[in-house]
C-alpha cells in the first residue's frame, strides 16, 4: 500500500506542484534559486571554477513543471535571468529525473543516453557544467540540506523503481 502511494505520488509530483510553483512570483523564484545555488556550489564559486560561464547563458529547464531560468556568471557572481535570453547550452529534463541527478541516484550520462535528459547548444560548455556539477562534495552541504536531498531522492528513486516493478517493463518510466 506505501509503495503503491509512493508510486503515485512520485509520477504525479509534476502536477501537483506546477500550479502552485508557477504561482511564486518571479522574484521569489529567483531569490530561492540564487540562493541555493549559491550555498551547494559555494566552494566553486570561492574557487572561481564558474568562470567558463563567464558572459555565456546556461538555460535550466524543468519540462513537466513548464519552468525555466538562465544562469550566468558575471563580475565574480552568480546571476539568475528568468526573461528570454540566447542561452549558450541549455539543460532540460522532467523534475523526478533532476532530483535523481541531484541526489546521486542516476547519472546524467545514463539519463541522456536515455533521451530523459537533454542537454542543447555548446557542448564543451555543457561538459564544462556537467563536470562542475559532478564536483560538488554533497558533504559540504548543511547536515539538514544532505538529508532532504537524500531522502527525497531515495523517495523519488524507490517510486520510479515501484512503476517500473509495477508496470513489469525496465525502463517503463521515461518522461
Amino acid at each position: 500500500m506505501i509503495n503503491k502511494i509512493r508510486c503515485q505520488l512520485v509520477q504525479n509530483a509534476a502536477s501537483i506542484l506546477r500550479s502552485p510553483v508557477q504561482l511564486l512570483p518571479q522574484a521569489v523564484q529567483k531569490k530561492a534559486l540564487l540562493e541555493g545555488l549559491k550555498l551547494v556550489f559555494k566552494e566553486a564559486l570561492d574557487d572561481g571554477d564558474f568562470e567558463f560561464l563567464q558572459d555565456k547563458w546556461l538555460k535550466v529547464e524543468i519540462k513537466d513543471l513548464q519552468l525555466y531560468w538562465y544562469i550566468s556568471y558575471q563580475n565574480e557572481q552568480l546571476v539568475v535571468a528568468k526573461n528570454e535570453v540566447e542561452a549558450s547550452v541549455s539543460f532540460a529534463g522532467n523534475l523526478n529525473d533532476l532530483v535523481l541527478i541531484a541526489g546521486r541516484k542516476e547519472d546524467p550520462d545514463t539519463l541522456f543516453f536515455q533521451r530523459r535528459l537533454s542537454i542543447e547548444g555548446d557542448t564543451e560548455l555543457g561538459l564544462e557544467v556537467k563536470n562542475l556539477m559532478d564536483s560538488v562534495d554533497l558533504e559540504q552541504l548543511p547536515k539538514a540540506l544532505q538529508q532532504l536531498l537524500n531522502q527525497l531522492a531515495e523517495f523519488v528513486y524507490k517510486g520510479v523503481q515501484s512503476a517500473q516493478t509495477h508496470n513489469g517493463v525496465v525502463n517503463a518510466y521515461s518522461n
